[in-house]
């Protein structure tokens, strides 16, 4: 026997590679990174009748956490509110032309800015981050509550 016969007993990795592959795209698309957005620290305010937030799907979400000096936090870090909020319009309206070609600048973005203030932030300050929403074409909003009986 020589050696030569032993040199062709390789294993095929591709099969192997196209599968960790798969999973990889798998749990990058099931992923939630709108959790990861949430800043529990607020104290939201109560209300009785508070709803869970439903799209369905069919529009995205920015959350905007509001502290009680009005400051914008993201992930933990303070942003500037027009700077973000002008960056999420753009970013919003690139996806809406992407999924709709009738889709012109200007036009109400199909995005539901979901806004979690805390309860002691003053209404003049919350009011500025709804209307530099609404100077950026956002015009669905959520403003996010506690009900009665999930308060601590």
């Amino acid at each position: 026997m020589s050696a030569s016969m032993h040199d062709g007993a390789e294993p095929n990795l591709t099969p192997m590679l196209d599968m960790v592959f798969q999973l990889v795209t798998f749990f990058m698309l099931v992923i939630n990174f709108k959790g990861a957005a949430m800043d529990l620290s607020l104290k939201l305010p109560v209300l009785g009748s508070a709803r869970p937030l439903d799209t369905k799907g069919k529009e995205d979400v920015i959350v905007l956490n509001i502290d009680q000096e009005g400051h914008l936090n993201v992930y933990g870090k303070q942003q500037d509110v027009r700077q973000y909020i002008t960056k999420e319009a753009r970013l919003s309206a690139m996806n809406a032309t992407s999924r709709n070609a009738a889709f012109k600048s200007g036009d109400e973005l199909p995005t539901m800015v979901v806004v979690r203030a805390d309860k002691a932030t003053p209404f003049k300050l919350l009011n500025e981050v709804i209307d530099t929403c609404r100077k950026n074409n956002f015009r669905k909003f959520s403003l996010k509550v506690v009900n009665r009986e999930e308060r601590r």
